[in-house]
């Protein structure tokens, strides 16, 4: 199954092809949410790896990657097949000039793919709700995050929703740590080419809620008022980092039209 969302009105007005982008879904409750409303500008072609679509070479991602959460680990090969080789690819498409992103899963396969180490079922315990993102002075001048660095202010802390129990516990070598939270200090890395976020900057309140009944361990009411108290500004700061994602690609696409 191949999906694609196209922004028609600028793909008109641009004298250059649309870029696109290729987004990676691991499970069925873990889609693009409000990704799919942000990520104009771009050809989102979305590979259901859950549903057995096959996943594409390095030099068939088009011009940037995207890797969304899911509920298994990053190395349940034997439930979720597609797992090795999506860390495969994530550990070429970072070592190039193309775009990646991960997000939850996506940054721990990203972190593994790179030599990082993630632990299962982490000992602090689920990090559930909106947590307080902290970023580091690396993220002030990141191409990807800083723009939600600019946004949080003198804070520097920005509102992000969070739903896993998994977590990053060494970071590949060679990566830029670029945020933390209370619970996990690596809320955010990039290495080469390609940006982890553990947090999920595209869910929005009716996802978190849906993930939160379905976590026992999880207070549905807390995560659905702490959404509802923050809402304007995590939706800004969700809204940054899918702009700024686009903003990567198309630059790139730029790049790669410019005549030798």
């Amino acid at each position: 199954m191949t999906v694609h969302f196209s922004d028609l009105a600028l793909a008109a007005a641009d004298a250059g092809p649309v870029p696109r982008v290729t987004v990676v879904q691991s499970a069925p409750d873990v889609d693009l949410d409000r990704f799919a409303e942000w990520l104009t500008g771009v050809d989102v072609r979305l590979v259901r790896a859950d549903l057995g679509d096959p996943l594409p070479g390095p030099t068939e991602v088009g011009e940037g990657l995207l890797v969304l959460g899911g509920q298994m680990s990053a190395r349940d090969d034997e439930a979720a097949p597609w797992l090795r080789p999506l860390r495969d690819l994530l550990a070429v498409v970072s070592a190039t000039d193309v775009p990646a992103l991960g997000i939850c899963l996506g940054a721990q396969l990203l972190a593994v793919a790179r030599g990082g180490r993630v632990e299962v079922a982490a000992p602090p315990g689920r990090e559930a709700g909106v947590v307080d993102v902290r970023w580091r002075p690396e993220a002030s001048s990141d191409a990807l995050v800083g723009p939600l660095v600019e946004l949080a202010g003198a804070a520097r802390t920005s509102p992000l929703p969070s739903m896993h129990a998994d977590a990053v516990v060494d970071l590949p070598r060679g990566a830029v740590w670029l945020a933390s939270s209370s619970t996990y200090p690596f809320q955010a890395f990039r290495i080469g080419s390609a940006w982890g976020v553990q947090f999920h900057p595209e869910a929005g309140a009716a996802t978190m809620r849906a993930w939160a009944d379905a976590n026992d361990d999880v207070d549905t009411g807390a995560v659905v008022e702490g959404m509802d108290a923050r809402g304007d500004e995590i939706e800004a700061a969700g809204r940054a980092l899918a702009r700024a994602f686009v903003a990567l690609v198309r630059e790139r696409a730029a790049v790669r039209r410019v005549p030798a």
